[in-house]
């Protein structure tokens, strides 16, 4: 292998992304599958390894795989608009603030329960009743069907910036 490849284990102490994550994510299509070397290794440039740090860093800051993909094509378009950046960000502030009002609804109702719990010896427990009190769910009565999505491939589902968008529009 050339010096400027890294096998998959460099990559990984590199981009701080298991080997088995960079397998998957080769696999789904988030980054592109990897040169081999003859003897069938993986290799990966310094490219690809800051853009497995850029995943990672994104994992880290809650995105989906789907969200990430779509980052990813951002990232690589040196002429997007900052706009559509901005726009994926906001739009995940937005859900993990949601999340967040949810949590924080679940710790209070928990923490009200609590202080109304005698915690000793006796069976009598308003957790218990609470839980056991519990409404029957309005719209779903069964579980949905099994559904596993495909995750976006890299370079085919990926979506340009709204500028790469506005130049094909151009050009057509």
């Amino acid at each position: 292998m050339k010096s400027s490849m890294m096998n998959i284990g460099e990559a990984a102490r590199f981009s701080g992304v298991s080997a088995k994550m960079i397998r998957y994510y080769e696999q789904i299509g988030l980054v592109p599958p990897a040169t081999r070397t003859e003897a069938g290794y993986r290799g990966f440039s310094l490219q690809d390894a800051h853009s497995l740090r850029f995943i990672r860093r994104a994992r880290d800051l809650g995105f989906s795989v789907e969200k990430i993909a779509d980052l990813l094509a951002l990232w690589r378009d040196r002429e997007r608009a900052s706009a559509d950046v901005k726009q994926v960000a906001l739009s995940h502030v937005a859900a993990l603030e949601a999340k967040i009002s949810e949590l924080q609804g679940m710790a209070q109702t928990l923490q009200q329960l609590a202080d109304h719990c005698h915690g000793d010896g006796r069976p009598d427990c308003p957790i218990i009743a609470d839980l056991a009190l519990a409404t029957e769910p309005q719209a779903e009565t069964e579980p949905p069907p099994a559904r596993r999505r495909r995750a976006p491939r890299f370079g085919v589902d990926t979506p340009a910036s709204s500028r790469s968008r506005d130049r094909a529009a151009d050009r057509s």
